[in-house]
């Protein structure tokens, strides 16, 4: 195994002549995606791994200078694509990680045939003529109590994130991930998050994008989807999924699951 797969705990699952790579997001890990692995390792070569930062890579790889944006991950990307050697993958991108695979395919466009978004933004603070769902003020309170008592953060966060009950295995799930994470580290990939703006990138994103969104997400507006398909550089497409909340892989499987199979399995062209 090389250094880059140990570091993100790769694991490679399935057989196919095709390659699907499933990035998680913020307060995750790959544990994320354990409803959709077993609907695609028949049919595809499935790539699963961590962000670092995450609770279950080392914190002492986590280099703060390498993270203060979010092209430290891009690369990322693409070092696991090259030592995996995978020519080119289907992407599948979960909150920050959408982003992070569209700056990707942006400097190397060869090694996506496509991306599929769930729960991507470019920018979650509201702007002139662009509505992101947070104020500044907003995104200050939020850091300072991540600052006070981390922990009570977790508790409070995770069920405000996932939507629906309270008590839910999901929201059990992301409460334990999001406390693995080391609160100094969780703080500033949130800081570098919830600051970046990524809406110059989009018109150079030329790979064809798949763009899927809960109807009632705490972190992403449902209008913020609509933006990405106006402003994305290549072809794109747009579901709204009826469900609640901004991790619905793990809260709502039953209703995502076959959208993103459906995604995953039809091009742009077909689905017209």
């Amino acid at each position: 195994m090389g250094i880059v797969e140990e570091a993100h705990n790769v694991k490679i699952l399935g057989t196919g002549d095709r390659t699907i790579v499933l990035a998680h997001g913020f307060g995750t890990d790959q544990s994320v995606w354990k409803h959709l692995v077993p609907h695609l390792v028949d049919d595809y070569k499935v790539v699963v791994f961590d962000n670092m930062g995450a609770g279950t890579t080392n914190p002492d790889y986590f280099d703060f200078e390498r993270y203060s944006t979010l092209e430290g991950y891009a690369y990322d990307v693409i070092a696991i694509l090259e030592e995996l050697q995978i020519p080119c993958c289907i992407y599948v991108g979960h909150s920050v990680s959408a982003m992070i695979g569209a700056i990707a395919s942006v400097a190397r466009p060869d090694l996506f045939t496509k991306l599929v978004t769930v729960s991507g933004s470019p920018r979650y603070l509201n702007d002139v003529d662009y509505y992101g769902g947070f104020e500044q003020e907003d995104l200050d309170q939020l850091f300072e109590a991540m600052r006070s008592n981390y922990k009570a953060w977790c508790s409070g966060f995770a069920p405000l994130a996932i939507g629906g009950d309270m008590d839910s295995v999901a929201v059990q799930e992301f409460s334990r991930t999001l406390f693995n994470m080391r609160p100094d580290i969780a703080l500033s990939v949130l800081q570098i998050i919830f600051q970046s703006d990524l809406r110059h990138m989009l018109p150079h994103v030329t790979v064809p994008c798949h763009i899927i969104q809960s109807m009632k997400d705490l972190a992403v507006p449902v209008v913020v989807s609509e933006y990405l398909h106006q402003n994305l550089g290549g072809e794109s497409i747009v579901e709204v999924m009826s469900t609640d909340g901004h991790l619905p892989q793990l809260s709502s499987p039953d209703v995502v699951l076959p959208v993103l199979l459906r995604h995953i399995r039809f091009d742009i062209s077909v689905d017209k």
